[in-house]
């Protein structure tokens, strides 16, 4: 799949999976940072997010600080998934 693609896919399915109902997939930036300023993401949702890896792309974090390198905006998620996928 295009990187492009992809990412538009990827923020379709946080915006599904942490039931963002006031944000739309595209006006999330590919650079934006998900948490804090930016889409302003919290603890409980980086919890879902690496659920949502798990699920999704059969990666698994077990490391909370490897997360905090991943979750950082959708290009890092995006590299990082297409790196370590298994499904």
């Amino acid at each position: 799949m295009e990187s492009t693609q992809f990412k538009t896919q990827l923020k379709k399915q946080i915006v599904e999976f942490l039931n963002l109902l006031s944000v739309n997939p595209e006006d999330i930036k590919d650079d934006e940072p998900l948490f804090g300023e930016g889409l302003g993401l919290d603890s409980i949702d980086s919890i879902e997010l690496i659920v949502l890896l798990n699920r999704e792309y059969g990666i698994v974090i077990e490391d909370p600080k490897e997360g905090r390198k991943i979750l950082v905006d959708i290009n890092t998620m995006a590299d990082y998934i297409e790196k370590n996928r298994t499904k």
